[in-house]
């Protein structure tokens, strides 16, 4: 999969699930080529979500909720995530 795709199908996603105002995702993959877990085919994303939905609920809670609609892509595509709530 590549990274344009991977990042229209989480944006769909937690826009699908969630009450989302804004939401961005980057590709941050490139500040870990180096790294000894890297593995091709594996992102690192950033992501950047308004969502007053969210914001209610505990980060450790909305994080589980992100990770849980995510879980394929977080089992196939995904090495790790930054997630960030406002």
């Amino acid at each position: 999969m590549n990274i344009n795709d991977l990042i229209a199908i989480v944006k769909k996603k937690i826009q699908t699930n969630f009450v989302i105002e804004h939401i961005n995702i980057e590709d941050k993959s490139f500040l870990h080529k180096k790294h000894s877990g890297h593995k091709e085919g594996k992102f690192h994303l950033k992501i950047e979500i308004i969502s007053e939905e969210l914001k209610t609920l505990n980060k450790i809670e909305s994080n589980k909720k992100i990770y849980k609609i995510l879980s394929e892509e977080l089992d196939k595509y995904i090495h790790s995530i930054q997630i960030s709530i406002r």
